[in-house]
């Protein structure tokens, strides 16, 4: 979201307003200057849940009424019914993005209310065609865009070597089954390659401390870096010549785009959304299906035995990923939430 809101401001020149009212208000990348930013003057209290997110409610339509805006964005797959709730009966067009997989929130109140809500929004972001799908079939609601996640440009710098490193990127959390990577890594047995894990635990999960007791008996241990959470992940995807991604559930992993960016070719699980995005199976990276680690293990040892291969799919993946360049995502946005041409 802050590429898009810098990309409004700069591209555009348009009066932007960034609206943060969650439980933390924290800015972890950099804004436009001429961003105009409003956060509530009261903390989220989460032993009083509702009386916070009514305070919440009447915060977000107060501002939205001040600045008057010829259109909001919001985004969240849980937190759009929040918005459209806050602001029912203003006259103002609400664009909804729906992050992550269409298979979430399908049961219980926030199923409810998107069943509800989503159909007053004046138009709906999806991230693939298959949410699309999903989406035009449980919800009343016509007006949709499909739009991938903007993917970072990374330049690639040819007196750069490359390792034998195989990389994977990801919050450690269960779906992103890192354990059977470790697994398909030790079975392919070669010890003149890395197999390098980038991501810290996420969710309140203990993923990091299980990976470090299975790479503890695993008999290539010296060749498993459980590297945790690092700033300068992009230093890592130049330094590798593989990116590797086992998750079994994704909305649009900007991780497999930033390693195609980076020239990598990608072999990954081919989950319900995101990977069949970005990779065109054999050209310029594998799709293989979910936990068939067999054919998985196959590709990933072709992809390490065959350095002309590489260099072709890593090529490919370069120039493919271009379409989902900042700037073009920025207009797709831009485009739709504003009815321009």
């Amino acid at each position: 979201m802050s590429v898009l809101i810098n990309g409004f401001s700069r591209y555009h020149k348009a009066e932007v307003h960034l609206i943060l009212y969650g439980a933390r208000r924290d800015i972890f990348y950099e804004i436009e200057k001429e961003v105009v930013l409003h956060i509530p003057s009261f903390e989220f209290d989460k032993s009083h849940r509702t009386r916070s997110t009514l305070k919440t409610m009447l915060f977000l339509r107060k501002t939205i009424r001040r600045i008057q805006p010829d259109a909001v964005l919001s985004f969240g797959s849980m937190w759009n019914s929040l918005v459209l709730m806050s602001c029912l009966g203003m006259r103002v067009p609400i664009y909804i993005s729906d992050r992550g997989t269409p298979l979430n929130y399908t049961t219980g109140i926030h199923a409810r209310l998107k069943n509800l809500l989503y159909p007053t929004a004046a138009g709906m972001i999806v991230q693939t065609k298959y949410a699309e799908e999903v989406g035009r079939k449980r919800y009343r609601q016509n007006n949709y865009c499909v739009i991938g996640n903007p993917i970072k440009s990374i330049d690639i710098v040819d007196s750069e070597p490359r390792e034998n490193i195989v990389v994977s990127v990801a919050r450690l959390v269960d779906t992103k089954h890192f354990d059977r990577l470790i697994n398909i890594f030790e079975k392919i047995g070669n010890t003149d390659w890395e197999l390098v894990i980038i991501g810290g635990n996420a969710d309140g999960q203990h993923i990091l401390e299980d990976l470090q007791q299975q790479r503890e008996v695993c008999s290539l241990k010296d060749s498993i870096i459980l590297a945790g959470t690092q700033k300068n992940v992009e230093a890592y995807l130049l330094k590798a010549k593989i990116f590797a991604f086992t998750s079994s559930e994704e909305g649009f992993p900007n991780a497999i785009g930033e390693a195609m960016s980076a020239g990598l070719p990608v072999v990954s699980y081919d989950c319900i959304t995101g990977p069949s995005e970005m990779i065109e199976d054999g050209q310029n990276g594998y799709l293989t299906e979910v936990f068939d680690d067999e054919t998985f293990q196959k590709r990933l040892e072709t992809l390490m035995n065959d350095e002309e291969l590489r260099a072709k799919m890593g090529k490919q993946a370069k120039e493919s990923i271009k379409r989902f360049s900042e700037e073009s995502i920025v207009e797709k946005f831009y485009k739709f939430i504003t009815k321009t041409e």
